[in-house]
């Protein structure tokens, strides 16, 4: 028999609206599941079951108003809300409590969603893995002896174990996609200026937006749709847009011409190597798009100059941070090189890197233009066992990101929107992804194309911790 949590996000919208069920109901068989899974996959990092309850039945007394109304969530670690403990994965934060709310939660509170917590993160969102000082590893509810990738690792646990409908994510490097490929879930990263309060265009290069994580397109669509149109822009510079992305989801769009890669930026100044599973999923989703009508032709791409401006970007964002010299003592090793590495930089260094930015973008938009999108690779290789990325050795993490999640950061950088999801499944039953890029201010291409690559794929199954609770005696 079905559970609350086997219910797409949609459908959990449309029992609440109907009445079907209330949203005291729902926020309490989320948190009865978060009470008995969560202390194996450490996706949560706080859980704010009163003030979720007392929210909820507040809801139960008004229309069913907002596009999430009633739905739950929880806001990443990296997100301030009022009252709940934000400490950014980071001991130096451990008892910060803030007294404002930030936009990106407020955004959902205001369509009606439903905090439930806060959801687990690497220190200040600067690592591919989710490992921290201040609390358990975020884990792969496939298999538990595996990380969730990061940053969002907490939030991609979470929804892969059916802890919460959908959640939301920020991405800089491939914070989003990294965590959604590696646990079999659908993650968007937009284009830079797409999400008003979390554009890009404020930061060093315009890497980092906010996105969101779901188990299916349409979930994501909606989330995504939510985010967008939640605040006026800030900046002159925003991608343009027609119509909500749900409809792109649900109504199949004009046949498309997609260009097929599985070159990756780093390939001349890293080991990478593909796993023929990623190798096989790439192969996949081509065929079923050839099936739906469009048009898939592998090209030749040799990106240039990327893995030193790249690697120059990332020192520049944590030299952002303001740490003392103390406080550099006190954070994960990787924060601290990149600080200092950071640090070190003089401004020609930073007037060099910012340019071969821009030029890498132009190159990169120029080169994919002939194409509807581009699809690669999501990761390179399987999910990585908790441990593996080197916490010590700042600079040998670093290259492990790299050799993991190669098709990522280059798209942060072009300042493209992407999608990953899940096509195929590994000997295990694992699922394995793919990452479609489109053009700039291209979601809905993107958002329709892999809506119809979830339609012909079929269902994946779940993750044998989603439901253990009908396997109980």
């Amino acid at each position: 028999m079905a559970q609350l949590h086997d219910l797409t996000a949609i459908e959990q919208l449309s029992a609440l609206r109907h009445g079907e069920i209330s949203p005291v109901e729902l926020v309490a068989h989320y948190l009865g599941r978060i009470a008995r899974l969560d202390g194996e996959l450490g996706a949560f990092v706080e859980v704010t079951g009163d003030a979720a309850v007392e929210r909820a039945e507040a809801l139960s007394r008004t229309e069913p108003l907002g596009a999430l109304w009633g739905l739950p969530f929880a806001d990443k670690d990296l997100v301030a809300r009022a009252g709940v403990p934000t400490r950014f994965g980071s001991r130096l934060h451990s008892d910060f409590v803030p007294d404002t709310t930030a936009d990106q939660a407020a955004v959902l509170d205001e369509a009606g969603g439903i905090s439930l917590g806060k959801t687990s993160t690497p220190e200040f969102g600067l690592t591919g893995y989710t490992e921290t000082l201040i609390g358990p590893p975020a884990r792969d509810p496939w298999d538990p002896r595996n990380g969730a990738g990061g940053s969002s690792g907490g939030a991609a646990s979470a929804v892969a174990a059916g802890l919460l409908p959908l959640a939301p994510g920020s991405d800089g490097g491939g914070s989003i996609r990294i965590p959604a490929a590696t646990v079999g879930l659908v993650g968007i990263k937009p284009s830079r200026g797409r999400v008003p309060f979390a554009s890009g265009l404020d930061g060093p290069g315009g890497l980092a937006v906010a996105g969101p994580i779901a188990r299916t397109v349409p979930d994501a669509a909606l989330l995504l749709d939510v985010q967008a149109g939640g605040r006026p822009h800030a900046f002159a510079t925003r991608a343009p847009h027609s119509g909500p992305f749900l409809d792109a989801a649900t109504v199949p769009g004009a046949s498309a011409r997609v260009g097929m890669t599985v070159v990756s930026p780093w390939d001349d100044a890293e080991d990478i190597r593909l796993d023929p599973d990623a190798a096989r999923a790439v192969e996949i989703a081509a065929a079923l798009l050839q099936d739906a009508g469009h048009g898939v032709d592998a090209f030749a791409w040799r990106p240039r100059g990327y893995p030193e401006m790249f690697t120059t970007l990332w020192r520049m964002s944590a030299a952002r941070m303001a740490l003392t010299d103390a406080q550099l003592e006190l954070v994960e090793p990787v924060t601290a090189w990149l600080a200092r590495e950071g640090r070190a930089l003089s401004g020609a260094d930073v007037l060099e890197t910012l340019g071969g930015a821009s030029v890498f973008e132009r190159e990169t938009i120029a080169a994919f233009a002939p194409f509807d999108a581009v699809l690669t690779p999501a990761l390179a290789l399987s999910p990585r066992p908790v441990g593996w990325f080197d916490r010590e050795d700042a600079a040998r993490s670093f290259a492990q990101q790299v050799q993991y999640a190669p098709y990522s950061s280059f798209v942060n950088v072009a300042g493209l929107p992407a999608i990953v999801l899940p096509v195929t499944a590994d000997a295990s039953g694992h699922p394995v992804s793919v990452q479609l890029i489109g053009r700039p201010g291209g979601e809905a291409a993107i958002i329709s194309l892999a809506a119809q690559l979830e339609r012909r794929r079929g269902p994946m199954g779940h993750p044998g911790i989603w439901d253990r609770d009908a396997r109980l005696p």
